[in-house]
């Protein structure tokens, strides 16, 4: 399970250093998607046979599952662990994400989120004032 939230420097080559914490769990390929709210999803290759799998049951009739599919899959790239515990980051993936220099990198339990460090400080701090009301409506829809 991964959990934290790390600051790394994205270097001139588009590498990103993963926490030591999460690359005991991370080993060898890895898949790097485009993530909801302008962050990047990183999986395991088993945790991502298992998104896939959610993201493919259901009818290809349904244009919304198939615009979803389009996204997740098209944006999607293997990427190797290198022996230094680095990641390379697709110009397109980081486009997505607006990544620049500096980025914080978080757990999100079964999957690492990479954010540019701007914009994960924003989102965060949106969710400070409101989370007792999002915790509360959630729990009264019967979600917590």
């Amino acid at each position: 399970m991964f959990l934290g939230e790390y600051q790394h420097t994205l270097d001139a080559k588009g590498r990103v250093s993963l926490p030591a914490k999460f690359r005991a769990e991370m080993t060898g390929s890895l898949v790097v998607s485009k993530g909801l709210d302008k962050c990047l999803y990183v999986y395991s290759n088993e945790e991502y046979e298992r998104f896939k799998e959610s993201m493919t049951s259901g009818s290809d009739f349904d244009s919304r599952k198939r615009r979803l599919r389009r996204i997740f899959f098209a944006g999607a790239q293997n990427v190797e662990l290198d022996s230094a515990g680095r990641i390379s980051l697709p110009s397109a993936l980081r486009e997505h994400a607006g990544l620049k220099k500096e980025i914080a990198v978080t757990g999100n339990g079964n999957r690492i989120e990479i954010w540019d460090a701007d914009a994960w400080a924003t989102y965060n701090g949106e969710g400070e004032g409101s989370l007792e009301d999002l915790a509360e409506e959630l729990a009264e829809a019967g979600l917590l």
